[in-house]
């Protein structure tokens, strides 16, 4: 008998994309740019989640208030490969909203201070509970939110330096059926298992921004890894065959250990005004998924021993993004942006619970002026994924699900209000 702690996660606090599923989406007009110039901009406070550097440029008191909606298609297509019975699974695609609260306070003209909650890390993935790969994954998802306190410090008119740290909460669960006809029964319905844990940690994002004049700025902002711990006994209901039940009966007294870590990252962003019309603005950056961790529990059978290591096998990921503004006239702007992150898989290591791949990112954006003191946004981002194969075989069981997430893709909806008072 084996209970597997492995490495994957599937679903959102974000979803699965960037790379990953760490999002540049936030309902900031940010969003409406695909993540270009973010280090950079510094036109409102959620600037903070970026570069917190940034808030040194933001006058008086400011205070955003933005949400997003995460809806898409992701389906699995299984081959004949596929050694266990049942359907596709539909669609696994979790729709998942997202608040976010970011304020701003001048404290003099050198220091500004601010307060980010936000949620940018995470995915929930929700299959049909007879589809073929019930034994890997039915239900799963991961939640990060975070609270991160802000300051910043202007040395000069040209560069600021900023600091914040962030209080990150994370909840993980999974929920898989358990093949109660091995080893060598036969008529049993399903049984499933179920763990479920949540933990908190610390982080930082710092960050420098300097204006080379009043129309280029550049800005590079480094996050740290947050090292999330689930411990906890896995719930077994259902286990009809009474071999099975026994050797169970041994796994579930343990508790399982399952370390996340959610990547550091490193973002470069440059921002420049052409004219009183048009601004351009890029970013590129880096997320150190080959330390991800182990996040996902996999329960296996057969007449082998009992294993709890798993290696998915991620690595490192790269974006690079490019946009552009325009003031089409006094009290409205227009965003739009093009990015493209590489997936943290190869093909050969991609699995069922978290289908993983590299994404490409077409956005755009509204943001209007009310008046002096409020402005409107509203966003739109396409997230493709494109073709996923998998072919994932447990170790002792030897249950083999095979086939194809076919053109998968997100739809990220969202907006939000600035106030300056």
């Amino acid at each position: 008998m084996a209970l597997i702690a492995s490495g994957s996660v599937t679903g959102y606090s974000a979803v699965a994309e960037a790379g990953g599923i760490l999002l540049y989406e936030a309902g900031q007009e940010d969003s409406g740019l695909a993540n270009a110039g973010s280090a950079a901009r510094a036109m409102d406070p959620s600037v903070l989640m970026t570069n917190p550097a940034g808030i040194s440029r933001l006058a008086d008191n400011q205070l955003y208030l933005g949400g997003q909606l995460i809806v898409g298609r992701i389906d699995f297509d299984p081959d004949g490969n596929t050694s266990t019975s049942g359907g596709d699974g539909g669609n696994a695609m979790v729709p998942t909203p997202g608040p976010s609260l970011f304020v701003s306070h001048r404290v003099d003209e050198r220091s500004t201070i601010g307060l980010g909650i936000y949620g940018n890390f995470g995915l929930g993935l929700d299959y049909d509970n007879d589809w073929v790969g019930r034994y890997v994954v039915q239900e799963t998802s991961i939640v990060a939110a975070s609270i991160q306190p802000t300051y910043a410090y202007r040395f000069n008119p040209r560069l600021s330096i900023g600091i914040g740290p962030r209080l990150v909460y994370g909840n993980f669960r999974t929920e898989s059926a358990v093949n109660n006809n091995v080893p060598g029964g036969t008529g049993y319905n399903d049984g499933q298992m179920e763990y479920e844990d949540h933990d908190t940690a610390w982080g930082w994002n710092i960050g420098a921004l300097y204006e080379l004049d009043d129309f280029t700025r550049l800005g590079i902002a480094y996050t740290s890894k947050v090292d999330l711990d689930f411990d906890d006994k896995p719930d077994f209901r259902g286990i009809e065959n009474p071999v099975l039940n026994t050797a169970i009966q041994q796994i579930a007294v343990n508790r399982v250990g399952l370390g996340l870590r959610i990547p550091e990252t490193v973002t470069a962003s440059v921002f420049h005004q052409i004219s009183d019309e048009w601004a351009v603005m890029g970013s590129i950056g880096w997320q150190n998924w080959s330390e991800f961790g182990d996040v996902g529990v996999e329960f296996d059978s057969g007449l082998g021993g009992a294993d709890v290591k798993a290696d998915r096998h991620y690595r490192d990921t790269w974006h690079v993004s490019l946009g552009a503004q325009r003031q089409i006239y006094r009290d409205l702007r227009w965003n739009m942006g093009v990015a493209y992150d590489s997936s943290a898989v190869k093909n050969g290591n991609r699995t069922l619970d978290n289908p993983m791949n590299e994404a490409w990112r077409l956005a755009t954006g509204l943001n209007y002026r009310w008046d002096e003191s409020l402005d409107l946004t509203l966003n739109y981002t396409f997230i493709y994924l494109g073709d996923m194969d998998v072919d994932q075989t447990k170790a002792l069981s030897g249950q083999r699900v095979s086939g194809e997430y076919s053109s998968a893709y997100l739809n990220v909806i969202g907006g939000g209000v600035r106030w300056k008072f």
